[in-house]
Formats: C-alpha cells, structure tokens, sequence
C-alpha cells in the first residue's frame, strides 16, 4: 500500500501534537492575577491551548489575594508580586510557595494633580504610599534618594516608617492599600502609585509621573522584580517549568515593552 507525502505528514503532525499533548499530567492550569491588563498572557495562552492544555487567568481585586488562593490549591500558580512581596507574605503567612521563573519589574514612580516636580514638594506636604511592607519600603527609599528623608543605618531595603531617623521637611505619609493609591491624588501632594495599577487607571509613567524609581538588574535575586509562583511541592513541575519559558520569549516581551511604555519593563532573558 503507498501513502501520499501529505497522508504521511498529516500522520506525522498529527502525532507530535497527541505526544506533546499526553506529555502534561494537567490539562487545565489556573494562574491568579491582580489587575484587569494581563494581554502578555495571551500568546502563552493560545499555545497552550494547542498543547492540550487550557491555562485560565484567575483576577483578584488586591495583593495578597492569590498567594491563599495558592497556598490552599484554589489556583495553581500566581504572578503578580515581587520576589520580595512573596518572601515577605510566606514568611508571615507560614506559605509553602517558592519563585519558579521572573516576569516584570515595575518601577514604582510617583504621580501628582498639583505639582510637575519632585521639587515642588513643599514643607508639611501629604504623600501617598501603599502600605504594604514592600511599597513602603520602596517608597521611604525613594524619598530618601530624593533627599527628603534619612533612613537609620541597617535597615535594608525595605525600610519601614519607624526606620525614618529624619524627616526634613515634616512630610505626613498616607498609607492605604495599593489598589487605593490612585483615589488619594485629589486630596494628597503626590502619592506613589505602583506600575499596575497605574496602568490600569491609564496612566504612563514615561509622560504623567514627576519622578521615577531608578531600577537595575534582572532575575530572581532581584528583590523588586515580578516573579511566577508556585508551591514548594511544585516547583519542578514540567508544565509549569514550561509556562516559565513560554513566558520568557522575545513575543512576550515585546508585547509588554509596546504595551506599558514603561509602566512594566521584560525582566527575563529571551
């Protein structure tokens, strides 16, 4: 019996595609989120989608949401914070949830209604910060490179008001949950807004902040870049090793960088 090239490369294809298929012990995977603008999501989704696999995009309202919902096996993986967020949270929380692959790095930048300038920050001025651990330490530091506050010696990265040894101008810190930030602008001096959520009220860092956090370095030793979290037990799981790398590709990363103008910067190699 003789087989045309076409029947024996439609059997070929065929075949790759039921083998890659049958090569996951999964074939739906949930992946929680913050924030309405997750379209980077989308080649990953539709390739997988062609692997056999359905990979749904879980939203949650605030940060500490899906690291629970993960932790409890509601979802299977989240990215949506910092390395450090999830340091921080599975320290607290006794969460068994490890970084498995980076993302993004958002660059904190401050936003104002009434000032074009760092510079015009007058004395006895309200700012906004997140309260959170890693916003407000983000943000006390940047302050500090701003020249309006001194932090004590020793307290790292992450500072915390407490750790403010000197307060120049007699700034009044205003803390609420990020996702509140950008409602205080009206009723603050500036405020700190982080790059999500920023985008998601539409704006852009490269045009509408008067003063952007000064980021270097890539990958998970990073304490501000965004990570792909899993549980610990979980780790080393083929698939999720394997969204890890559909994420880090040049289509994913170009999509961010053409997207966000800056408000989330490709923190992976492609």
């Amino acid at each position: 019996m003789k087989l045309s090239v076409k029947s024996v490369l439609a059997s070929v294809v065929l075949a790759l595609v039921s083998t890659q298929a049958q090569a996951w012990d999964k074939t739906n995977v949930k992946v929680g989120v913050v924030g309405e603008n997750n379209e980077f999501w989308q080649p990953i989704i539709d390739k997988l989608r062609k692997e056999g696999v359905n990979l749904e995009l879980v939203r949650f309202a605030t940060y500490p949401l899906p690291n629970r919902a993960l932790e409890d096996g509601e979802i299977d993986l989240n990215a949506f914070q910092t390395g450090a967020f999830l340091k921080t949270e599975s320290k607290e929380h006794n969460y068994h949830l490890v970084a498995i692959g980076t993302t993004v790095i958002a660059p904190l930048s401050l936003y104002s209604d009434k000032i074009k300038s760092p510079k015009d920050i007058k004395a006895g001025d309200t700012v906004t910060l997140a309260n959170d651990p890693i916003s407000t330490g983000r943000g006390l530091r940047v302050l500090e490179d701003l020249g309006f506050i001194k932090i004590k010696e020793g307290a790292g990265y992450l500072p915390g008001p407490s750790d403010v040894v000197e307060n120049k101008q007699n700034l009044k810190f205003f803390f609420v949950d990020a996702a509140n930030t950008y409602n205080t602008l009206p009723n603050v001096t500036a405020g700190f807004i982080n790059g999500g959520y920023a985008v998601d009220h539409g704006l852009n860092p490269r045009t509408d902040a008067i003063y952007t956090e000064k980021t270097e370095g890539r990958g998970l030793e990073h304490p501000f870049v965004n990570v792909i979290a899993a549980r610990e037990a979980e780790k080393d799981d083929p698939l999720y090793q394997h969204i890890v790398e559909l994420y880090n590709t040049k289509e994913v990363a170009d999509i961010i960088s053409n997207s966000y103008k800056g408000a989330l910067i490709p923190a992976f190699k492609y």
